[in-house]
């Protein structure tokens, strides 16, 4: 989805943070390439590979140990001890490969879990090539920003532990996960065929609909986790409340858009900027703006609500426009870009494109969408996006991008915390005028 000068706009632009591949840390094997869309060349020159003591080192009686995914039989009773790889960057930010480093550890030592369930050795390589296709694949904003957040509200990337880098690392990681869970069930309901440029999940060969036991293991991920790395951290019940909250959210939100647009039906009159709005701030704004922020205040240790509450009202509004945008993309990208084949029009998506167009329509238009919308041939398909065109949506859209970065720099403008403020306005420049 991401290429080149894209990233840096992407990925934590407020801190000229530069991303780059480092070598991996002496000791630990070579990690396998992950396949990601966010391919770019590196701009620093000097790593220097370290240690860190793990998090569940400090916070558990005894350390944590993990089989490899190579070396454990069935049962998980080979074990070795993790080391995590971290390596200093002289741009003082979080380089994409240490991130990564952190997802293989919590990966082995998901795989090593034997005391709630003792995988077969077919079963870990199943929930192993779940896991690698469905969480490091995209372009992982979610989980980076938790760090960059917590960097930001605690002065700078430099002056983080490596013990807090990991900490929000890893809740980055659960972020993700989540992402991964929700994208199973939403390519199954939606008959999607490709996500993140590959099949979707459901759609590789001998999983089927395998995929949706397998969504539900990687939310159990999420809380194996929490527990192994969080259990005596003062935020872990709060964690715990905020993944089950926004999950909830989301859950709610995806509901009410398959209710709105049940396949096989078309009722325009649903079809409501206000309905819309409630469906994209509980189905996207919660778990992929609000989410990293709140975990980032958690971890950094903030507690003032009002300011938490001001945030949260910012974040919604940016995840809206973040949805808009999604929608526009899904009709008009390119599918080799943006990592899919939209099919919005196909599923008779409550999109803000059709919302927008029944807003404006005379009577012949509306008739030609209630003719051709959600209909799964490339003629109607077509009509519709002819008929967009002919209504200038996309000018329109320009126009309400125009509109949206006003209000949300108006707003961050107006928190009362210049750490928080340069948060949100590196969240609003990683999206800002996007093409994938």
């Amino acid at each position: 989805m991401i290429r080149s000068r894209a990233v840096q706009r992407l990925l934590g632009s407020s801190l000229s943070h530069r991303f780059h591949v480092a070598r991996p840390c002496a000791g630990a094997s070579a990690p396998g390439r992950v396949e990601s869309e966010d391919q770019f060349p590196s701009n620093s020159s000097s790593v220097t590979p370290h240690r860190a003591t793990s998090v569940a080192a400090k916070t558990s009686s005894t350390p944590a140990k993990s089989s490899s995914s190579s070396s454990s039989g069935g049962g998980g009773s080979s074990s070795i001890t993790l080391i995590k790889c971290h390596s200093r960057v002289t741009a003082g930010a979080m380089d994409r490969e240490r991130f990564l480093g952190v997802f293989r550890q919590l990966k082995a030592e998901i795989l090593a879990e034997d005391k709630l369930f003792a995988c077969t050795p077919d079963s870990k390589a199943w929930v192993e090539k779940n896991i690698d296709h469905n969480v490091p694949g995209g372009k992982l904003n979610r989980g980076l920003s938790v760090v960059d957040t917590v960097g930001i509200l605690k002065g700078g990337f430099d002056k983080l532990s490596d013990d807090e880098v990991f900490q929000a690392s890893a809740v980055g990681w659960c972020i993700e996960w989540l992402q991964g869970y929700f994208l199973v069930i939403d390519d199954i309901m939606d008959s999607s065929i490709t996500r993140r440029g590959q099949p979707c999940w459901y759609r590789i060969d001998k999983v089927g609909m395998i995929a949706i036991n397998d969504a539900v293991l990687l939310n159990a991920h999420i809380f194996l986790i929490l527990r192994r790395h969080f259990s005596s951290h003062p935020a872990y019940t709060r964690l715990l409340d905020l993944f089950n909250e926004v999950t909830y959210q989301t859950a709610c939100g995806q509901m009410l858009d398959l209710i709105t647009t049940p396949e096989g039906e078309v009722d325009l009159n649903k079809y409501t900027m206000s309905t819309y709005l409630k469906i994209v701030q509980y189905k996207t704004a919660y778990y992929s703006f609000y989410l990293p922020v709140a975990c980032a205040l958690m971890l950094a240790g903030v507690e003032d609500a009002a300011l938490a509450a001001q945030a949260k009202d910012i974040l919604v509004q940016m995840g809206t426009y973040f949805q808009v945008q999604d929608d526009v993309l899904d009709c008009y990208g390119d599918p080799a870009v943006i990592g899919k084949v939209g099919t919005d029009i196909e599923d008779t998506k409550c999109s803000w494109l059709v919302v927008t167009a029944l807003q404006q329509a005379s009577e012949e238009q509306r008739q030609i969408i209630e003719s051709n919308y959600g209909k799964k041939d490339e003629k109607c398909v077509a009509a519709i996006k002819q008929l967009y065109t002919h209504m200038k949506l996309q000018d329109a859209f320009a126009e309400y991008e125009r509109e949206s970065h006003a209000s949300i720099t108006a707003a961050i403008a107006q928190v009362d915390s210049e750490p928080l403020r340069e948060a949100l306005t590196s969240f609003l420049k990683k999206i800002y005028k996007r093409q994938k």
